[in-house]
């Protein structure tokens, strides 16, 4: 039976999906996660069923060589009344979620990619993030001002997406990291998209009040490949509706390590998070961080160990923090994009609303903007 907390669960109608994004979103009273499906457990919910991935698509090296277990040993799962979706419940082996975790940090943000900062900080500034932020957060107290890292909000990689056009342009490219692409090809190969090309990223970093407003990833020319999305650091509520705004979502725990595979009929739903929850007190990191790598017997290994000394700082971060990674092909045989002029100083006004911090936020940002798909990819 659900409690009066748990109620907007039920709700139908045209904000069903808004209510229940507040309703996860509030602090005072807290909600009640109840009802949120927790994959890292044993799922009993008729909601819920087991997929099996194709496992003779992608042999035990490829993916050890990525940092990933065996695909016979993956839990993957989907969700009734949502086709094409797919839920990996943390497939990575001991340690190696560090090493994508450090280069959210440090190799990512690096120029030619694009930040948030970029919109109203010189190329200079902005230059080697992590260098001019590891010493204030290794010795940091609670009054001191945040670093350059920890005002990053977000990172676009490859063809980098106009958040004002909600396009993508041919000359607004920057080379997409070849780790990153190998990862997403093989996890995709995986679900049954072999020969994925990673063209586009966007990398959102979270603090502990940062949320992602209610909207559908529609830019990309070809909607009939995947889009990947990769959950590091604290866990966040992540919730899946449907084509409609009228349609209530499903809310489930998105935990460090897992995976979201949105496909067919699934790629053009609406989804939203409208929290991150707190770390225990008595665990600041989730426990499958704790772990170093350990060398496995692959000859051309993609991930490497992360030395204590950015472990320290990455670790620092996270214990308030969460980083996701969605990747995306852009292209379908034979697209292409147009050419514009190369985006600068618009990098952009509508995406200082994209982490919903405040209520008083939202609405401002929703007076300059149509609400629908303004706060756009997750």
């Amino acid at each position: 039976m659900l409690g009066k907390m748990a109620a907007p669960v039920l709700e139908h109608g045209e904000d069903a999906f808004r209510k229940l994004f507040r309703f996860y979103k509030r602090r005072n009273p807290p909600p009640d996660f109840s009802q949120v499906i927790d994959f890292s457990k044993r799922v009993d919910d008729e909601r819920v069923f087991a997929t099996e991935l194709d496992h003779s698509s992608l042999g035990e090296v490829a993916a050890c060589s990525a940092g990933l277990r065996p695909v016979k040993e993956w839990r993957a799962f989907g969700l009734q009344a949502h086709p094409g979706f797919i839920f990996i419940s943390n497939p990575f082996l001991p340690g190696s979620q560090r090493y994508w975790i450090k280069q959210c940090l440090k190799a990512y943000p690096q120029k030619p990619n694009v930040c948030n900062l970029d919109m109203h900080m010189s190329s200079t500034e902005t230059e080697n993030i992590w260098e001019k932020s590891v010493e204030s957060i290794r010795k940091k107290g609670k009054r001191e001002p945040r670093t350059l890292l920890e005002k990053l909000r977000w990172v676009t990689l490859g063809y980098h997406y106009n958040w004002d056009t909600k396009t993508y342009s041919a000359d607004h490219y920057s080379p997409f990291p070849p780790d990153l692409h190998t990862l997403s090809q093989t996890v995709a190969a995986a679900c049954g998209f072999p020969g994925f090309q990673a063209e586009a990223g966007i990398l959102n970093y979270y603090r502990s009040d940062s949320s992602l407003g209610i909207h559908v990833d529609e830019s990309e020319l070809d909607h009939t490949l995947p889009l990947l999305s990769f959950s590091f650091g604290q866990t966040a509520v992540f919730l899946l509706g449907g084509t409609k705004r009228q349609d209530p979502p499903t809310a489930m725990f998105m935990r460090s390590g897992d995976l979201m595979v949105m496909s067919g009929s699934s790629r053009l739903l609406y989804h939203a998070v409208p929290c991150i929850l707190p770390a225990p007190a008595c665990q600041p990191l989730p426990s499958c961080l704790d772990q170093r790598l350990e060398k496995q017997p692959v000859s051309e290994d993609l991930i490497q160990d992360v030395s204590e000394e950015d472990w320290a700082v990455c670790s620092r971060y996270l214990q308030t923090s969460r980083v996701n990674m969605t990747v995306r092909q852009v292209l379908g045989p034979g697209q292409t994009l147009p050419t514009t002029q190369p985006l600068v100083g618009a990098v952009s006004e509508s995406r200082s609303g994209y982490h919903d911090e405040s209520e008083e936020a939202a609405q401002n940002v929703k007076k300059r903007k149509n609400e629908s798909g303004s706060e756009v990819d997750c």
